[in-house]
């Protein structure tokens, strides 16, 4: 039998026992699209910043989806191909609230619609 157990393994510890923490990641900031930086509505500038990414990764990934969503590649399978650029930047637009705004476009309408029903 082996009397080697975990518990007094840990006292031996130099911390007393404690798990050594790593250094903690700095927290994402929140996702929002930012009033100054933008070209357009702010979509892709506010995700570089939540992703920490270049702005200009962003903008490009948004300029293939929407040439590949124009061409209509049919190789790429059943997928809907005018899914993608645009329309996923315009439904970024309205779900991402603007920086200084608790709310999205969408989040503000539905709130406006519940009052005006209730």
């Amino acid at each position: 039998m082996n009397s080697y157990t975990e518990d007094s393994d840990r006292s031996s510890e130099p911390d007393g026992g404690k798990e050594n923490d790593a250094p903690a990641e700095p927290a994402r900031p929140p996702l929002r699209r930012p009033v100054s930086g933008r070209v357009l509505a702010g979509v892709a500038a506010g995700l570089a910043r939540h992703f920490n990414v270049d702005v200009t990764i962003v903008r490009v990934a948004f300029a293939v989806l929407t040439v590949v969503g124009f061409t209509g590649l049919a190789w790429l399978g059943a997928f809907p191909l005018y899914l993608l650029g645009i329309p996923l930047y315009l439904t970024c637009w309205l779900l991402i609230p603007e920086a200084g705004s608790e709310h999205s476009i969408v989040g503000r309408l539905l709130t406006s619609w519940q009052h005006r029903q209730g």
